[in-house]
């Protein structure tokens, strides 16, 4: 695991006699120091026990729950920790990691004690990202200190990186009208990445050759997550106005003084009232789409209501229901007596979400093996899970090699240069520097030691800055390199590729749809799709490892059983029409309990079956 650096500090026993004391300095009084110590960034480097990590998050999200969570309430009834639960888990899982990283460290846990934290380091700060928007909130040491029970007469709560960061006033407390013209609409959708953009959009296209009314609110605050299709496919398409998600501002009701409640985590008291006083920065900075402030969702629920008034759709149809914008939406739809519909945009697996939890009516997944996840994360009280497979997908069946080849050869060899053998396409996350060169580094030496005459194309996610692989197409030696257009990414290149590496990127699957072979990279208990237990991927740990497998391809791709892609994903190109179908049966029928295309719990699972009543 790589440092995650958090400031320039260390952690020095400072008391020998009796209980001892633990205190964060400066990291120059560390050469100096004659007791145990140790940096903190080898501490945020610490693997952790992820079973421990998972249970004490847990205890702890319960804690705040049972704690604060009617602190704060939307005019609808929408809780602060229900409606910003993923930020919220995300934090606290920073604090519980670094807890167990710090029992871990063998002096501290010969010798536990108080933490006496660092004068005027912030308590809250970001860690670093190659994501453009997405901001990572962390706790610092001092921040840990803090909610430990620390005094912190002179840290701020925010650190300066934070509060450098442009505060938009909040003067103007309620959205723009809406615009008159509306009217009513069957389908109401919401997306804020082009992913969901990308999955909705062919729904609703099929929605209007139906004869459906649909409208999509495009709610992304960056450009390039923004929908470029609407009236062209038969559908209104409108975006959220240009100040809804600029709110920042005190979040009222979570700031109370300290008292007795405390949440023990691995022999850790944390301070419950200390603990959601830092969870307040969270909600009181404005992030956009992807984390607005409570005063924004707040708005944003007004907003969604006056248009759910005005439209009256029948169905709320999703591609998000976990984060924020998500959850307010379930409910809203709730409330206004629409059925809502989920429809999965990514791949799932056990660890691949911040808060397993789906709040819609109906949730449409891709395949099988994601029936499981979809009937154990459901929270709706009479929802089921339906294989339908993923339209984002169905335009796979027009994708061409030749052109995708050609594309990936001008990358790597523009102007006539000598265009390598094979092709290699990396489909990325928006990992932390440190994380994302590991990667590189296992993917290129395995590239280097393989077999053939190998080059690279590295497709950034699509929330991802291209200019976090500056330092790697620079590189003086090794295979070529080229970074794609973040307009074209890994589907617009992936067809050409001779192999598709990734970590957890939903394109392996694509790459598998259309028999090209995938690598699943990353180091020993580090995720991925899990496509290699389904024999439609090669896990890649070491460099070795994909020299050995990239060296393998010469023999050429075995033939995949149906079974196995189905339980990956059940395409045959129609996913948006059946989705559609779907969306209009349901309005006009309701669930039917003698539906032969439901797939009740225990029911043995076939090409046909297209549900899964969770109850």
């Amino acid at each position: 695991m790589s440092p995650r650096t958090t400031g320039g500090l260390g952690l020095v026993r400072s008391s020998n006699v009796g209980k001892p004391t633990w205190t964060l300095v400066g990291t120059g009084a560390l050469a100096h120091a004659r007791t145990d110590h140790i940096h903190t960034t080898e501490l945020d480097a610490t693997a952790v026990d992820k079973q421990l990590l998972r249970s004490g998050v847990e205890d702890v999200m319960e804690a705040v729950d049972r704690y604060s969570a009617k602190w704060a309430a939307t005019p609808g009834g929408a809780d602060w920790l229900h409606v910003q639960h993923v930020p919220v888990r995300r934090f606290v899982a920073e604090i519980v990691r670094k807890l167990l990283a710090l029992n871990s460290w063998a002096p501290f846990a010969s010798a536990p004690g108080p933490l006496i934290l660092a004068p005027y380091e912030g308590l809250v700060g970001l860690r670093s990202s190659s994501s453009r928007e997405y901001l990572a909130y962390t706790v610092t040491w001092s921040g840990v200190a803090y909610v430990l029970g620390a005094a912190a007469p002179h840290n701020p709560t925010r650190s300066a990186q934070l509060r450098n960061r442009a505060r938009t006033s909040t003067a103007n407390t309620a959205p723009r009208p809406l615009p008159s013209d509306l009217g009513r609409q069957d389908v109401l959708a919401l997306s804020w990445t082009s992913r969901h953009a990308a999955t909705l959009t062919p729904v609703l296209a099929e929605l209007a050759r139906g004869g459906q009314r649909s409208l999509l609110l495009d709610l992304a605050t960056d450009v390039a997550e923004r929908c470029s299709s609407g009236p062209a496919m038969g559908f209104e398409l409108r975006a959220a106005p240009s100040d809804l998600f600029t709110v920042s501002g005190t979040a009222e009701g979570l700031h109370r003084p300290d008292d007795e409640h405390v949440v023990q985590v691995e022999g850790h008291g944390i301070q419950l009232a200390r603990l959601v006083r830092l969870l307040s920065v969270l909600l009181e900075i404005s992030g956009g789409c992807t984390q607005p402030s409570w005063r924004t969702v707040v708005r944003a629920e007004s907003w969604l209501d006056d248009i759910l008034s005005t439209t009256r759709p029948h169905t709320v149809l999703l591609s998000n229901d976990t984060s924020p914008l998500g959850v307010l939406a379930a409910h809203g739809a709730e409330r206004h007596g629409a059925n809502s519909v989920h429809v999965q945009h990514g791949a799932w697996t056990p660890e691949s979400v911040a808060w397993p939890a789906l709040h819609s009516r109906d949730i449409i997944v891709m395949g099988e093996r994601d029936l499981a996840l979809g009937r154990g994360w459901a929270r709706h009280p009479e929802a089921e899970v339906h294989v339908l497979g993923q339209p984002r997908f169905d335009v796979l069946t027009s994708l061409s090699h030749q052109t995708q080849r050609r594309y990936l050869e001008n990358l790597l060899a523009p102007g006539g240069r000598r265009v390598p053998t094979r092709i290699a396409v990396w489909a990325c996350q928006p990992f932390n520097p440190d994380h994302l060169k590991s990667h590189a580094n296992l993917l290129l030496d395995g590239l280097a030691e393989a077999d053939g005459d190998w080059g690279l194309v590295i497709a950034p996610h699509p929330a991802q800055g291209a200019d976090a692989f500056t330092a790697l197409v620079k590189r003086d030696a090794g295979p070529p390199i080229a970074v794609a257009d973040p307009r074209v990414g890994a589907r617009g290149c992936l067809a050409g590729a001779d192999v598709l590496a990734s970590a957890y990127s939903t394109c392996g699957i694509e790459a598998a749809l259309l028999g090209i072979p995938v690598l699943e990279i990353g180091p020993p208990g580090e995720r991925t799709l899990g496509l290699n237990s389904h024999g439609l991927a090669t896990r890649c740990e070491a460099a070795g490892e994909v020299a050995e497998a990239l060296s393998g391809l010469r023999a050429g791709p075995a033939p995949i059983p149906r079974a196995a892609l189905d339980a990956v994903c059940r395409w045959r190109g129609d996913s948006a029409t059946r989705i559609a179908r779907f969306i209009t049966d349901r309005a006009t029928s309701g669930p039917r309990a003698d539906d032969s295309t439901h797939h009740h719990p225990g029911a043995a699972a076939s090409p046909k079956d297209e549900g899964a009543p969770v109850r």
